[in-house]
């Protein structure tokens, strides 16, 4: 498949800059195999039935974006994920002007060494500081997708419209923005109709803002990112599904990690390790049965797995409902519900 077969054309406006307020105020598009029907995301426990059960993503979003000084030169640092060793996959800017063996210092009492270099800006740097959380937060800013306009910087909502209410273990340089749509509310509401939740962590890496460089899709390399299921998360699902409920994952994040840990006969295993899963249309699901997701980027990774899930028709179908009724699109946009082709 070519990287073609996954473009269309976006109007600008229809770019969310901000969430909806309330968060499951937010419009959502129902894509069944019997059709396509409008809904907000609060009518969502009426749509799933007694016994299904959502696998959400609790990883929690760090200020991941660095600026750094190596002599005269200002090095940008954008976290990518955390290494078995406590040292960092980065991502950086300006990346001509670093060598390995260099010390890149962000304040007198934050600074880096950079232990090796990748092709493509790409680095592993290990942090010198007695408490790099608060460092981070000192020195940090968020990394807010390129596509949400910030001419004049981050708004004082930014740190908060940019993590769900279930973020928990701090590591991801994204959102997974599928789980900003929810409210305790909501939540009460999908118990009340005996929709179960589970929390599973994926922490979602830069690499999720790097576009598909390739035409072929199949020489894609997908970006690796660290996740974890544990033992009572593989039971919750497992017994889920021995009972006949569906598997409802929140977000391509929940959905990428349960298929990368799910044995070849959809049994669930306990998982702790990096993914790098690359979900294009003929990939056979193992676990999820829906999928609650947001409007995904033309010729992005993700647009792909969703026509994987859904079937390619249908979602051209999907997204040319969505433009053309006003849906608000990508991060801070609206959600579909998908049902499994």
């Amino acid at each position: 498949m070519n990287l073609s077969d996954f473009d269309y054309h976006l109007p600008a406006e229809r770019i969310a800059l901000a969430p909806a307020r309330p968060r499951d105020s937010a419009r959502l598009l129902h894509v069944a195999a019997s059709g396509l029907s409008d809904h907000v995301v609060r009518d969502l426990p009426a749509m799933l039935r007694p016994g299904d059960r959502l696998v959400v993503n609790d990883t929690r979003v760090i200020p991941a974006q660095l600026t750094a000084r190596r002599g005269t030169a200002t090095i940008g640092i954008t976290l990518d994920r955390r290494l078995d060793d406590g040292s960092w996959h980065v991502l950086l800017r300006n990346a001509k002007r670093v060598r390995a063996g260099d010390i890149l210092v962000i304040d007198a009492e934050f600074s880096a060494d950079v232990a090796e270099l990748h092709e493509g800006g790409a680095a592993v740097l290990r942090f010198r500081t007695d408490d790099f959380s608060a460092a981070l937060a000192r020195c940090g800013a968020l990394a807010l997708p390129p596509y949400i306009a910030r001419p004049e910087g981050l708004t004082a909502c930014d740190a908060q419209d940019y993590q769900t209410m279930f973020a928990t273990h701090e590591g991801a340089v994204a959102a997974p923005t599928a789980g900003l749509h929810f409210t305790p509310a909501l939540l009460d509401a999908l118990q009340a109709r005996g929709v179960t939740t589970t929390r599973v962590t994926l922490h979602v890496g830069a690499g999720t803002f790097l576009p598909v460089r390739v035409q072929d899709i199949s020489q894609h390399k997908m970006h690796a990112e660290r996740g974890f299921v544990s033992d009572q998360a593989a039971a919750e699902i497992n017994a889920t599904r021995a009972a006949g409920g569906r598997i409802v994952p929140v977000g391509t994040t929940a959905l990428r990690l349960i298929e990368s840990a799910a044995a070849e006969d959809g049994t669930m295993r306990p998982f702790a390790g990096e993914t790098d899963i690359f979900i294009t249309p003929g990939y056979r699901f193992r676990v999820a049965d829906l999928l609650v997701t947001n409007f995904h980027l033309p010729q992005s990774t993700l647009l792909m797995l969703v026509s994987a899930f859904a079937g390619m028709a249908r979602i051209r179908a999907a997204y040319d409902h969505a433009i053309a009724q006003g849906y608000r699109f990508y991060s801070y946009g609206d959600a579909c519900l998908l049902e499994r082709a």
